[in-house]
């Protein structure tokens, strides 16, 4: 009997529509770098000139180059790309597979509480947009870890950009593994022959066309992502027992939890630690992460900057959304037979592809739609990460770090080489992914260290104007030691079964063999460190607090930085109305210099 359940799992397989569907994806990447890459360059435009006037702040303006015009396009699109694409790309840089398989598998098994994912989302899309957007469009930095140089010292940009290179790595393999996963689980294909693919195309298409390829690539594969999972979510409701049952029996399952206001901090999910801990996890990542500045710095304004931010807010959320509902359908399929009890799964992050195959697989094409989604998401994540991470090792290591200053030529090995090895670097480490299970909390606790840390770092710069550098050095070690201990602790103590797992109850009464629930072992979680035992929300805002707690604190007793000689650009416009006058005294005078020169000039 076991067998013929598995036998009817493994019926789903690609057909030859499937095939052309998930080709076309693999197809149009290529092409689309190539496009960008060899056939469609730059014009340079010519722009009406204005007067100027050698500027007297002290902070210097000037247009990022990266050494020259070609690199700027490559790394920029020369300051001068769209609204739209750019919004595409900003969600591609966050959205992968790894958010589309987890977010499903974390509703079946934990509960709607973490829908209240997607008020954070839209929380941190106006602090972003407000607090943190307007410091680098003023100043125009290339890399985001460029202001921490200006506003500190250049130690301190070095240390974030070697996190920020420390938490791409540890990204990079989920990126890959995930897709990979799906892939293998509706086809049959082996999974390393899909990881070599995946990394080839999306090397070939960021290596040729830089971002103009990847922004432009990011926009129909999120267009392509979010119609499939929008597509399964349709027809699966319609090939369901409608609404009222599909919440009927979420409730009965104990699925639909929105009211779960229990203040422990050991509680997965509850509305306290999804709304803090997710935005400040988002906020951290869209604020000041590479990946994500990048794109902001690729447009002509402020304003379009913010309006690119408001399209991938509204998109994010809009997306999660529909990724929780698509977890209340895998329930209802599964409420009465767990496929991992069952033995058709053996990782949770399978759900979906399954669901997939076993839902809608039967209507030709949609398990390679499906596929396409989850394989643009992959492309469109693995990308920007390759795109941004190199701008960092030339911008911020080779230029900021060593002080060198490459040519065209070397600068241009030194980008270009990066993405090759990075994607190798991604092949290497889905090994060590594949022993690993949880993508969602794994990916989450990982990064959290170095994005919790250099989070902090910036709103400390950007919010805490006595902030000095010794200050900000101390604040950043204490968080990043305090996050990786809990992190890597809280690891080690899952690994060694040492915690009780919080998943729901599941049933395998359905089942058609038959099948033994697999026994639950209670431990005494009050043995362990309790730090271990915080949810994994909460390892983010810890490292943020930590660093600006500490480094306010150790500033204030280090010789605090002298308020009134700060740059007012390199602190946030929330704070400006409580900086004193002198800040502003050299930009006023240049304002006005500058407004006689253009009336003497007309």
């Amino acid at each position: 009997m076991e067998a013929l359940e598995r036998n009817n799992a493994n019926s789903y397989r690609f057909g030859t529509i499937d095939y052309i569907v998930f080709l076309g994806m693999i197809v149009l990447s290529t092409t689309t770098g190539i496009y960008f890459g060899c056939i469609k360059k730059s014009k340079p435009k010519l722009e009406e000139t204005e007067p100027t006037l050698p500027t007297t702040t002290p902070v210097a303006r000037r247009k990022h180059d990266f050494g020259s015009e070609k690199m700027s396009e490559y790394l920029l699109g020369s300051r001068n790309l769209k609204v739209f694409p750019v919004a595409m790309s900003l969600i591609a840089s966050y959205i992968s597979g790894v958010t589309i398989l987890g977010t499903t598998s974390e509703i079946y098994n934990y509960g709607t509480q973490y829908w209240f994912i997607a008020i954070a989302i839209v929380l941190q899309g106006i602090a972003v947009s407000y607090i943190y957007i307007p410091v680098f469009s003023a100043l125009q930095v290339g890399s985001s870890y460029e202001y921490l140089e200006m506003r500190f010292h250049s130690v301190i940009r070095s240390i974030a950009s070697f996190m920020f290179i420390l938490d791409e790595i540890l990204f990079l393999p989920f990126i890959v593994y995930v897709p990979a996963l799906a892939l293998n689980q509706v086809s049959g294909i082996n999974l390393h022959v899909i990881a070599v693919i995946i990394v080839v195309v999306c090397v070939f298409y960021t290596f040729v066309g830089g971002i103009k390829a990847v922004v432009h690539t990011d926009a129909w594969q999120v267009l392509v992502m979010f119609l499939s999972v929008l597509a399964v979510a349709i027809l699966a409701t319609y090939y369901a027992n409608g609404w009222d049952a599909l919440f009927d029996d979420a409730s009965k399952g104990g699925r639909l939890i929105f009211t779960n206001t229990d203040p422990s901090p050991y509680v997965r999910h509850t509305i306290w630690s999804v709304l803090i801990g997710g935005f400040s996890y988002w906020t951290s990542f869209n604020a000041v992460n590479q990946t994500m500045v990048q794109r902001y710095m690729s447009l002509p304004s402020l304003k379009k900057a913010r309006a690119s931010m408001a399209i991938f807010t509204i998109g994010v959320a809009a997306f999660v959304s529909v990724c929780c509902y698509v977890g209340l359908l895998i329930f209802e399929m599964y409420k009465d037979c767990d496929p991992l009890s069952s033995g058709l799964i053996t990782h949770d992050d399978q759900l979906l592809p399954l669901f997939v195959v076993q839902s809608v697989g039967h209507i030709y094409g949609m398990p390679g739609l499906f596929i396409a989604g989850i394989f643009g998401a992959a492309l469109s994540s693995l990308s920007v990460v390759l795109n941004s991470t190199s701008l960092v090792i030339l911008e911020d290591i080779v230029r900021g770090c060593f002080k060198m200053k490459p040519s065209e030529r070397a600068s241009n090995i030194v980008v270009k080489s990066t993405v090759i090895v990075l994607g190798f670097v991604a092949l290497s480490l889905v090994f060590v992914l594949e022993q690993l299970s949880g993508i969602l909390s794994i990916c989450t606790s990982m990064t959290a260290i170095a994005a919790g840390t250099t989070f902090g770092l910036f709103t400390l710069g950007m919010l805490v104007p006595w902030a000095n550098t010794v200050g900000t050095a101390v604040g950043g070690i204490a968080s990043a030691l305090l996050a990786g201990w809990i992190s890597f602790g809280t690891q080690f103590t899952i690994a060694a079964g040492e915690l009780n797992s919080q998943k729901l109850p599941i049933s395998v009464e359905g089942c058609v063999a038959n099948v033994t629930m697999p026994e639950n072992i209670w431990v005494d979680e009050e043995q362990v460190f309790p730090l271990y035992r915080l949810s994994y929300h909460w390892i983010n805002p810890i490292g943020v607090a930590t660093a600006i707690v500490v480094g306010a604190l150790v500033s204030l007793v280090t010789k605090p930085t002298d308020i009134k000689s700060l740059d007012p650009d390199v602190i946030s416009p929330v704070i400006h109305r409580f900086l004193p006058k002198e800040c502003f005294e050299g930009r006023n005078l240049h304002a006005q210099a500058h407004k006689n020169l253009l009336n003497s000039s007309t």
